[in-house]
């Protein structure tokens, strides 16, 4: 037969995209043209394909080539082409019986001497297959645990190209078959135990975690904001299945999937150093921009150590995506979308030379400090709703034999308080109170005009701005369901006041 199809994705970001591989073989001198906007590894996938099919003992044709990637509109890149182009041209070269037209996808890299390499974004291109309503997908064996994430899909591993054409063929079958994934236990992380003193920084944390709200930690080194931040994924209740597969998926196309966790439960931790630049943040690289430190942290932590450090480009780059939920990048390639629905929390000493005895022996006078925390915008700062100063912890604390609260015991708290939010925000889709419109907070969910008295004072003397106030009736909304009661009374939006307006923790 002179022409024959393959399946195959191509993903943009986190999107896939039924790609068919038409391959025609006909009289003339051997050559070898690919169309379809392939980049640089898509056309190299030339010379990997001659040589796994030669090292496969199968034929390599001698004639003329042309391969077809359609639709001719999308760009392809990657090497996870491999396969179905190989399939394609030993299917019009007569070697293969020609897949149906809705036949199996192929995902795969050949190796040269016609392995099936694990490839990048399996899990979203897996996904992206059940859309376009195929049922099969034939992967990299490397790549079977994650593809069999994938609820009612047929899926198959592959070791070899020679296994793969076997089976084709109709011979015993060489294929590798999916088990049942067995999740591991998420192990558990750092404990709130460890953390000696800083009730206020402890009760902003279990805030942060019960409501989903940013966290600005300003102190001097070594009272714990590093501790705190680093403790907050082991106090967030674990994804769900949905939640679970869109982290999965980012980190698939990351490259950032752990060995041996397919399924990635436990809410991811990020921690980025100062010197990152902005491309690393938010994402970036050549071609199609590939997701950035904010990305890998959807649906958990963006912990950002001695803040005022980073570049103000790097800084300001946030404020986009704290609002939406998700970062669009546009490059020369093509425009890319990946979700960024992250908790953020900043950390900063008081002044550049970090004293730990405070003020007694700083030597910044005060136009150093007002610019070493000016890097810190007021349009980023005004986004995060928990604003707490830590004070050195003291000897006394620091001495105590009695153990402090560990994370299951608060995490217990916070899951009671998500349940109580989820079933009262049931109508309106969202589960977090970060999460309400300000309308309808201002609305729907006013507390009492007798609980507001200290809200509107400070909205008058300018102390909040008006996106402000929308975040502090959403803390008192979680201080609420922490405490049990329906309604934020005084002391729910008091409070929230003073977690806003960098009240003093003790």
């Amino acid at each position: 037969m002179a022409l024959a199809c393959a399946a195959a994705i191509g993903l943009l970001g986190l999107q896939g995209h039924l790609v068919e591989i038409e391959a025609d073989i006909g009289d003339g001198l051997p050559t070898f043209t690919m169309v379809g906007l392939p980049d640089a590894s898509v056309r190299e996938a030339r010379d990997r394909m001659r040589a796994a099919v030669v090292n496969s003992q199968l034929r390599w044709p001698q004639r003329r080539m042309t391969v077809n990637l359609t639709p001719a509109t999308l760009p392809k890149h990657g090497s996870a082409f491999d396969l179905a182009l190989a399939i394609a041209v030993l299917a019009a070269n007569g070697d293969l019986p020609p897949p149906a037209r809705d036949g199996p996808v192929f995902l795969g890299e050949l190796g040269l001497d016609g392995a099936v390499r694990p490839v990048l974004g399996v899990l979203p291109a897996v996904l992206a297959a059940q859309a376009a309503g195929r049922d099969r997908v034939i992967v990299p064996a490397g790549n079977l645990a994650e593809a069999a994430l994938v609820p009612a899909m047929s899926v198959s591993g592959v070791t070899r190209l020679a296994d793969l054409v076997a089976h084709l063929r109709g011979e015993p079958d060489r294929l590798v078959t999916a088990s049942a994934v067995v999740e591991p236990v998420p192990v558990p992380g750092a404990d709130l135990r460890d953390v000696v003193g800083q009730a206020g920084g402890r009760r902003a944390l279990e805030v942060a975690a019960a409501g989903g709200h940013h966290l600005y930690l300003h102190g001097p080194p070594g009272a714990g904001k590093t501790m705190l931040a680093e403790r907050l994924p082991g106090i967030l209740p674990l994804l769900p299945d949905e939640e679970a597969l869109e982290v999965t998926a980012i980190h698939s196309v990351a490259g950032a999937l752990p060995p041996g966790a397919p399924m990635l439960r436990r809410p991811p931790y990020e921690s980025p150093h100062h010197t990152a630049s902005a491309a690393a943040i938010v994402g970036g690289g050549s071609g199609l921009a590939r997701p950035g430190a904010i990305s890998r942290a959807h649906r958990g932590v963006l912990f950002l150590d001695e803040a005022p450090e980073f570049a103000s480009g790097v800084l300001d780059a946030l404020r986009q995506p704290l609002e939406s939920g998700q970062i669009t990048l546009h490059r020369a390639a093509g425009r890319t979308a990946y979700p960024a629905a992250f908790q953020l929390i900043l950390a900063a000493n008081p002044c550049p030379c970090a004293s730990p005895s405070g003020d007694q022996a700083c030597v910044c006078t005060s136009w150093m400090r007002r610019r070493y925390l000016s890097r810190l915008s007021g349009p980023l700062l005004d986004r995060v709703d928990l604003h707490v100063t830590l004070l050195p912890v003291t000897r006394q604390a620091l001495l105590a034999t009695e153990p402090a609260e560990s994370s299951a015991t608060v995490a217990s708290r916070v899951r009671a308080a998500r349940t109580a939010a989820r079933e009262r925000l049931a109508e309106t889709g969202q589960t977090r109170n970060a999460d309400i419109p300000g309308a309808a907070l201002r609305r729907r969910w006013r507390p009492a005009r007798s609980a507001m008295s200290g809200v509107e004072s400070a909205l008058d003397r300018g102390l909040l701005s008006a996106r402000g106030m929308d975040r502090v009736l959403r803390v008192a909304w979680t201080l609420a369901d922490l405490a049990g009661v329906t309604v934020p009374g005084p002391l729910e939006v008091d409070e929230a006041m003073g977690l806003r307006l960098r009240g003093l923790a003790a």
